[in-house]
C-alpha cells in the first residue's frame, strides 16, 4: 500500500504586495527596455517569467509546480501557436502567388482626389486586412497617401488620421493579423469565432468613421484637381509589372470567408486558402510562382524585388520563420501567465479591481480600461492584450461568459488604443514613419478612441456579451434560445 507523503511543504497564500511587486518589475523592465533601449518585448517578457518565478519559490511553490504551470500555460495557446503558423505560411504564399498584390492594386484604383480622406480610409483597410499588419500599411501605403494629400492641400493629422484608422480596422479585423490571433489565444476561444463576434462593433465603428471622413473630405474637394497622385500610380504600375494581376485572384480570400460563415474551423480553414492560391499561382504567375517558390516563400517569407521602395517594403513579408516573433512572445508570454495564475499572483490583483464590479458589462469595462492602462504602462500592443487577457479569462468564464466576450474586449482597446499612447511602440512608429505627432492626429483617428467606447456602449445592451453557449445576451437572442430549448 502506497505511503503519502504529507511532509512535503505547502504554499502559503499570495499576498497582494507581492503579486503587485512582480508585476512592478514587470512594467519596469518593459518600460526600460521597450521606451529607452527600443528592444523587442520579449526578453522583458522573459525577465518577468524569472522574477514570478522567484516570487513563486519565495511563497512555498515548489520548482516542480512552477515548471509544470509554465507548461500549462503554454498548452493553452497551443491552437493560436499552429495558427500562427499556418498564418505564416499562408501571407507568404498569397503574396508569391499574386494574391495580395492583386487585393492591394485593386484598392488604389478606388483612389479619388474629391473623396481623398474615405479613399485613403478604405485602401489602407484593404491593404491591412491583406497583410495582417497595420505598421506595413502605415510605412508604406500611409507614406504614399501623406505625399497626396500634401498635393492635395489637406493637413497632415486629418490624413494621418484616416489612414491610421484604415489601418488599425484591418489589423483588428484580419485573420492574418498577429493581434487578431493573439486575442483569442488568451481568451480561449479560436479566431473565426473571434473574428464572428468583433464583426458587429466594429463595423458600427467603421461605418461612423466612413461617414466622418466623407463629410470631413468635402472640406477639401474644391482642391482636388491639384492632387499629385504619382506615387499611387507608381505603386499601381509596379504591381502590375511585376504580377499578373486578375480578378480571379481574389478567390482565396473569398474562399477563407466562406469557410468562417460556413463555421468550418480555423486551422483547416486556413489551409483552405493555402492550397486554393498554390492552384492558381502557377496558372497566373507562371514559373515566378512554381511549387519550389511557394515552398520558399511558406518557409522565409516573399522577398519583393520591384525597384519600387513602397512596394519591396510592403510584399517582403510572410512565412513561417518571421511569425516566429509572435509565436515567441506568445509562448514567453503563457509562461508569465501560467505561474500567475498558478501561485494566485493574478488572483489577488484581479480580486481587488473585481471588487469594483458586479455585473458582466462591468468586467467589460474593466477590461477596456486595463488594456488602455496596460497600453500606457507597459508600452507594446502584445502586452496589453495578453496581460489583461489572462488576467481576466477565469473571472469571464466564473460569470457564464463565452470566451469570446473577452477576445472581443481585449481587442476593442488592446489593439487600437496602442496608437495614443506618444510613448508606446505604436505611437513612435507612426510618428517616424508619418511625421505626425500623436496629439496633432489624435482627434481625427477616430476609430481608434471611438472602438472601446462602443464595445463598452454595446456591453450594456448585450450584443457585446455573449453566454457560455456563445448567445448574445440581447432579449431577442436569449428569446430565441428559450424557444429553442422549450422546442427540444
Amino acid at each position: 500500500m502506497e505511503v503519502k507523503d504529507n511532509t512535503k511543504k505547502q504554499p502559503r497564500e499570495t499576498r497582494l504586495i507581492e503579486a503587485l511587486i512582480t508585476f512592478a518589475v514587470l512594467i519596469g523592465v518593459m518600460a526600460v527596455g521597450i521606451i529607452h533601449y527600443h528592444v523587442d518585448p520579449h526578453i522583458p517578457m522573459f525577465i518577468g517569467v524569472i522574477i514570478a518565478a522567484l516570487m513563486a519559490l519565495y511563497i512555498g511553490y515548489d520548482w516542480n509546480t512552477i515548471e509544470k504551470s509554465m507548461m500549462d500555460g503554454i498548452f493553452r495557446a497551443l491552437q493560436a501557436i499552429i495558427i500562427l503558423a499556418i498564418i505564416g505560411i499562408l501571407v507568404g504564399t498569397w503574396i508569391v502567388t499574386g494574391v495580395v498584390p492583386t487585393m492591394i492594386y485593386y484598392g488604389l484604383q478606388i483612389l479619388s482626389p474629391s473623396i481623398f480622406l474615405l479613399a485613403a480610409l478604405i485602401i489602407c483597410s484593404i491593404t491591412s486586412i491583406a497583410t495582417g499588419t497595420s505598421w506595413g500599411t502605415m510605412g508604406t501605403m500611409g507614406l504614399a497617401l501623406m505625399g497626396i494629400a500634401l498635393g492635395l492641400g489637406i493637413p497632415a493629422p486629418v490624413a494621418a488620421g484616416a489612414i491610421i484608422s484604415g489601418a488599425y480596422f484591418g489589423d483588428k479585423m484580419s485573420p492574418l493579423s498577429d493581434t487578431t490571433n493573439l486575442a483569442p489565444a488568451m481568451a480561449g476561444t479560436d479566431v473565426f469565432t473571434h473574428i464572428k463576434f468583433m464583426m458587429l462593433p466594429t463595423m458600427i465603428t467603421y461605418a461612423i468613421c466612413m461617414a466622418f471622413f466623407t463629410f470631413l473630405g468635402f472640406k477639401y474637394a474644391s482642391s482636388g484637381e491639384a492632387a499629385d497622385t504619382s506615387a499611387i500610380q507608381v505603386m499601381s504600375d509596379g504591381l502590375s509589372g511585376s504580377f499578373n494581376i486578375n480578378p480571379l485572384l481574389l478567390l482565396p480570400p473569398i474562399i477563407v470567408i466562406v469557410a468562417v460563415a460556413c463555421k468550418i474551423p480555423a486551422i483547416p480553414g486556413i489551409v483552405l486558402g493555402i492550397l486554393s492560391a498554390a492552384v492558381l499561382g502557377p496558372i497566373f504567375q507562371g514559373s515566378e510562382s512554381n511549387l519550389g517558390a511557394m515552398l520558399n516563400a511558406g518557409m522565409s517569407g516573399y522577398e519583393s524585388t520591384t525597384g519600387v521602395e513602397a512596394i519591396d517594403n510592403l510584399l517582403t513579408n510572410g512565412g513561417l520563420m518571421n511569425m516566429m516573433f509572435s509565436i515567441s512572445l506568445t509562448i514567453l508570454a503563457m509562461m508569465f501567465g501560467g505561474i500567475m495564475e498558478t501561485t494566485k499572483q493574478l488572483e489577488v490583483i484581479v480580486s481587488q479591481f473585481l471588487k469594483l464590479v458586479k455585473t458582466p458589462r462591468g468586467l467589460v469595462t474593466l477590461t477596456e480600461l486595463t488594456c488602455v492602462a496596460s497600453n500606457t504602462t507597459m508600452p507594446e500592443q502584445y502586452i496589453s492584450i495578453v496581460v489583461p487577457g489572462r488576467m481576466y479569462a477565469k473571472t469571464y468564464k466564473e460569470m457564464g461568459l463565452h470566451p469570446k466576450t473577452l477576445s472581443n474586449a481585449l481587442e476593442g482597446s488592446g489593439t487600437v488604443t496602442s496608437a495614443l499612447i506618444p510613448w508606446n511602440t505604436c505611437g513612435v512608429y507612426i510618428l517616424s514613419v508619418l511625421g505626425v505627432t500623436t496629439a496633432q492626429y489624435a482627434p481625427y483617428a477616430i476609430f481608434n478612441y471611438l472602438m472601446p467606447i462602443m464595445v463598452i456602449a454595446l456591453s450594456f445592451t448585450g450584443h457585446c456579451l455573449a453566454d457560455a453557449d456563445g448567445i448574445r445576451l440581447t432579449r431577442s437572442a436569449q428569446a430565441k434560445k428559450k424557444a429553442k430549448m422549450g422546442e427540444a
